[in-house]
């Protein structure tokens, strides 16, 4: 008996020792990654603007000469403030509030009391049309809406100053002399997006031209405005902004009108 109660002690402690083995594994486990060293985000470069001017390239990516920017998209730290509140608003008014239901004063059915009001055991109701009914009208339900609303014009223009601001703070905003190709070919704004390594730009014109329209309309991500119809949706909701130096100085007599 006493070797029996020897050997299962022995058994014990094996068995405690291996337990103790294996939670040690496991906390240095657990430890190793606690103490794993995060990667780290890519630096972003800093734009060229810094000294408040901006090269204008060709299409071919060369520099043709330097254009001092505007105080108005350099100076001070962005604004996301104005930029969230005109981007709000844009939004809101492209909802189409078409959601709707019927409530009992537009559905079918009679006007008439069902039945009398006592003597029929029956509970008493006064229409078919009511919500308690089945086929009945709908309670609370949504109805058709404008959501849209508007923010003062200075405070657009504001927007979309401090949306081409935060695109020259993160070397974003690229100035070319013009987007004049000589046909309507999609490889000439593909080879385009490469050289510049744009991956989903927005291109602010003065003019339209039919060619840079037609080669670019089938390449996802990439949209064409004006300079006197940008709003700061559109410059924030593209990861780049490549402008004419044309487009540029119309858009900064538009901003400070």
């Amino acid at each position: 008996m006493p070797e029996r109660r020897k050997k299962k002690n022995l058994k014990s402690t094996r068995h405690r020792a291996a337990r103790k083995k294996a939670a040690a594994k496991r906390t240095v486990k657990k430890a190793i990654k606690v103490i794993k060293p995060k990667t780290l985000k890519p630096v972003v470069e800093k734009s060229k603007a810094d000294n408040g001017s901006l090269s204008v390239f060709d299409l071919n990516g060369k520099a043709q000469e330097t254009l001092v920017i505007d105080p108005l998209f350099h100076e001070g730290a962005v604004n996301t403030d104005v930029i969230y509140q005109a981007v709000l608003m844009y939004q809101a008014g492209q909802r189409e509030g078409s959601a709707a239901t019927l409530d009992r004063g537009h559905v079918s059915g009679g006007g008439k009391k069902p039945w009398k009001q006592k003597g029929t055991g029956q509970a008493r109701h006064g229409s078919r049309r009511s919500p308690i009914w089945r086929h009945g009208g709908v309670t609370f339900g949504p109805m058709l809406r404008d959501y849209s609303y508007s923010i003062p014009l200075q405070m657009r223009r504001r927007a979309v100053s401090e949306g081409v601001k935060d695109k020259v703070t993160n070397g974003k905003l690229i100035l070319v002399k013009d987007l004049d190709i000589a046909a309507p070919k999609t490889k000439l704004v593909a080879n385009l997006l490469g050289v510049f390594k744009l991956e989903k730009p927005l291109f602010l014109v003065q003019k339209k031209t039919q060619n840079f329209l037609l080669a670019s309309r089938n390449i996802r991500g990439v949209s064409i405005k004006t300079d006197s119809e940008v709003n700061v949706l559109d410059v924030v909701s593209h990861k780049e902004c490549v402008m004419t130096k044309a487009a540029y100085q119309g858009l900064v007599k538009r901003l400070k009108l």
